[in-house]
């Protein structure tokens, strides 16, 4: 008897995982998933040790990047990445070893990712290195930020993505913090992150990004959780702990 093909679903969402693994259900029913993660690090190291014959690895999540997480895997699979950004994924992924999914992912398209890797069973180990060097290229220089449209009351105002020193989700708004004053925009973190320089701001916590050079201290509070403090914000942060990792060093 033929061993199932299984499958690896990685995405930060959860909302956005159910319904994937609901459409592939419908579309592979024969598909094993073995395992489901919310962050790149838990990702890589399902990808390790369940050893999946297909991966579906959502570009940007906590920990972790989709592109990294199948730069470090070291057993074969059809790796398909999952994006929001239909320019950065076009052209690249026509490569045969890796195919891609655009948010919000429809169904006649899963379809023919499906057929694809079906065609490819069983998985057999090519090197992605290059191509995926390639797509971080591309990534690195999508269309960044350079300024922030805010409200502050009544007020317009134009701040430039070099004062910002902190992006803190509030409700249906996300504050937009300078070291001497804050104001608020409609754009949630994740789209923020999708257009922000990862080497200059960091995501610590589901609900904030920080502009790296704006930490100030690192350190536990009495309970052993991390705490980040910035210049010119008064109160300290808590990182998560799938960010940990990042101020290991520190």
């Amino acid at each position: 008897m033929t061993a199932p093909v299984t499958a690896l679903i990685a995405e930060d969402e959860e909302p956005q995982r159910t319904e994937l693994r609901g459409m592939l259900a419908t579309l592979w029913p024969e598909l094993v998933v073995v395992a489901e993660c919310a962050d790149g690090i838990s990702a890589l190291d399902a990808w390790t040790t369940k050893k999946p014959d297909v991966a579906f690895l959502d570009i940007r999540m906590p920990g972790l990047g989709g592109l990294e997480v199948a730069r470090q895997a070291g057993s074969p699979a059809q790796v398909v990445f999952i994006t929001a950004h239909d320019e950065f994924a076009v052209k690249a992924f026509d490569a045969g070893a890796i195919d891609y999914l655009l948010k919000p992912i429809r169904t006649d398209r899963l379809t023919e990712t499906v057929a694809r890797l079906r065609s490819r069973q069983p998985a057999t180990q090519v090197d992605l290195t290059a191509l995926i060097d390639s797509l971080a290229g591309r990534l690195t220089r999508a269309e960044t930020i350079t300024w922030i449209t805010a409200s502050i009351g009544d007020t317009v105002r134009m701040i430039p993505i070099e004062d910002v020193v902190l992006f803190q989700s509030e409700e249906k708004y996300t504050r937009v913090a300078t070291a001497t004053d804050a104001a608020f925009i409609r754009t949630p973190l994740k789209d923020l992150m999708l257009k922000l320089d990862p080497e200059v701001f960091w995501r610590v916590h589901r609900n904030a990004i920080v502009r790296v050079s704006a930490i100030r201290q690192v350190k536990p509070d009495g309970d052993g959780r991390l705490l980040v403090w910035l210049h010119g914000i008064t109160e300290p942060l808590r990182v998560s702990d799938a960010f940990r990792h990042r101020f290991r060093a520190m």
